[in-house]
């Protein structure tokens, strides 16, 4: 039987995408491939991380007793997970529950579309602040869909422009939502507006981080 392991697991609201505000369980697996620079849940990158191993039964199960429909899948980065095709799977069955996956950009994402359970995908796209960039998938981004969302983590205006030519160069405002969010406490989120306006950015989104203006910037289980 496949375990998972799972660093926490709670409910909270969403505070990033296109749920925002919304409430979620939140089930956050252990491990990450890459290293950006900016990240704000290293704990749970290192292969000895504190976790609980689970089957996909005992999360759902978990998920289930929370009365919560919004489930975001995350991490470290969630497709690493042995098996979590089978547990997407699983969660597909439950047919209210809205799944969401949170996913660095590096890892291919064609085998978890599956279409009688299709998912969400919310797909960082790492520009070169994170030091992450050269590990970027970039075929994701010409099979984007009309649920996904593209998250860009600007840190300096040389990231806006990187940002805006990707944008272009895929025409993801056409294929999915698009956010440009700032590293928290790095960049001023007006000089992201500004860029908007100077670069007639339309059907982009600026995204602020709710919960760490909600809680403490480094509160866990949030």
């Amino acid at each position: 039987m496949t375990v998972y392991r799972v660093a926490e697991l709670f409910s909270s609201i969403n505070g990033e995408g296109t749920r925002a505000g919304q409430l979620a369980v939140f089930v956050r697996f252990q491990g990450c491939n890459l290293a950006c620079a900016f990240c704000d849940t290293k704990w749970a990158n290192e292969a000895d991380a504190p976790c609980r191993e689970m089957t996909a039964e005992e999360i759902v199960q978990e998920i289930r007793r929370t009365g919560i429909v919004n489930v975001t899948l995350t991490g470290g980065e969630p497709l690493l997970q042995t098996g979590i095709g089978e547990l997407l799977e699983r969660l597909g069955r439950e047919p209210d529950l809205r799944v969401e996956i949170e996913t660095n950009g590096s890892i291919d994402l064609t085998p978890y579309r599956k279409p009688e359970h299709p998912p969400c995908f919310t797909m960082d796209y790492k520009l070169p602040c994170s030091g992450m960039e050269q590990f970027m998938c970039e075929e994701n981004l010409s099979a984007m869909e009309p649920q996904d969302t593209v998250k860009f983590v600007a840190g300096s205006r040389a990231d806006l422009e990187r940002a805006a030519a990707v944008i272009g160069q895929y025409d993801l405002t056409n294929r999915c939502h698009v956010y440009l969010s700032p590293v928290f406490g790095d960049m001023d989120p007006a000089d992201i507006v500004e860029y908007m306006k100077q670069h007639c950015m339309n059907h982009v989104n600026l995204q602020l981080q709710l919960h760490k203006m909600i809680w403490d910037p480094d509160a866990r289980g949030v």
